[in-house]
């Protein structure tokens, strides 16, 4: 038993679900107080209207009937009208079997005892769904998901399964509503529960800013090295000299240069290499003994800027 929603937690709890919610001018405060307890709740029923347009009547009620005729109305088009807030003469008297296993949430709701001792309208919510009641009127899929919506809002906050949704047929003999198989919605009703919904508990993840691409490492050589490298021996032939690595730097770039062909681009500063520079050390303007092929600093790091890498003396 569970006490009943206020008016802003029903609002709530529906929209939370996913319910298209209206709210009837004076709903909060409609009810059928001073003729009966309201609450403990126990558990939901649902109606169809038995006919159309059945708003107004809701709320209204007809002679020897007052209103609210239910909590809320739900339309075709799967809209939940909110009409009451309280007490609403919807369920009438049900049979002590069938409010047990409401109560209970047991999966077996017997046929009702024809005695019918118990006041459901004080423990049970109560929505009219519009319909008229007679196997053909069909229940649009918007209406049908609304309504289970609007069972699954009201056991989701007080903790309830979906056994404890019943038909107004289950709780007594005297009715034949809703026209749709209980067990079929119920089905349904527990599964809409399985769904999470709300916020979640966990702190939502920061999206990771990308990362600055890390600007190239240019690489380096050494004058010393170099000038060591083509003058060793510039008549070895390829591959047979030091400083592997960085004569490699200065080959690729004079390969850039349009003066070195890439199979020789191995490391060696041998003749060819040699040659290579000598070139380049031309195109730099230089004439006679400073265009030997042997790198000057100034030609090497003209070179360099225009190829991407440093020197160092």
């Amino acid at each position: 038993m569970s006490t009943p929603m206020t008016a802003d937690q029903f609002v709530k709890a529906l929209k939370a679900e996913g319910a298209t919610v209206a709210e009837h001018a004076g709903w909060r405060t409609h009810n059928r107080a001073g003729h009966g307890d309201w609450g403990p709740v126990q558990g939901v029923v649902i109606h169809h209207t038995a006919g159309t347009d059945s708003l107004s009547l809701c709320y209204n009620g007809r002679s020897g009937l007052p209103g609210p005729l239910c909590h809320a109305h739900i339309a075709k088009n799967g809209t939940v009208t909110m009409v009451g807030n309280g007490r609403a003469n919807h369920a009438g008297t049900f049979a002590a079997n069938a409010v047990s296993a409401m109560k209970k949430g047991s999966s077996n709701h017997p046929r009702p005892d024809v005695a019918e001792p118990i006041d459901a309208n004080a423990i049970t919510y109560g929505v009219e769904v519009e319909n008229k009641g007679n196997g053909k009127d069909p229940y649009p899929e918007a209406q049908r998901t609304a309504v289970v919506r609007f069972a699954a809002a009201i056991c989701r906050f007080h903790g309830w399964t979906a056994e404890s949704v019943i038909g107004h047929k289950e709780g007594t003999r005297r009715k034949v509503d809703p026209s749709f198989n209980m067990d079929d919605f119920r089905d349904e009703v527990a599964v809409q529960l399985k769904k999470v919904i709300g916020k979640t508990t966990s702190k939502p993840t920061k999206p990771t800013t990308p990362a600055k691409p890390a600007k190239p490492v240019k690489p380096s050589v050494s004058l010393a090295n170099l000038i060591e490298a083509a003058k060793k021996d510039p008549k070895l032939a390829q591959g047979k000299t030091t400083h592997k690595a960085e004569v490699k730097v200065v080959e690729d770039a004079l390969k850039a240069e349009g003066l070195l062909k890439g199979k020789y681009v191995d490391g060696a500063f041998g003749t060819l290499t040699v040659d290579a520079y000598r070139d380049w050390q031309k195109k730099c303007g230089y004439t006679g003994d400073a265009a030997n092929g042997i790198p000057g600093k100034a030609s090497l790091t003209k070179l360099g800027k225009k190829h991407g890498f440093t020197v160092k003396a």
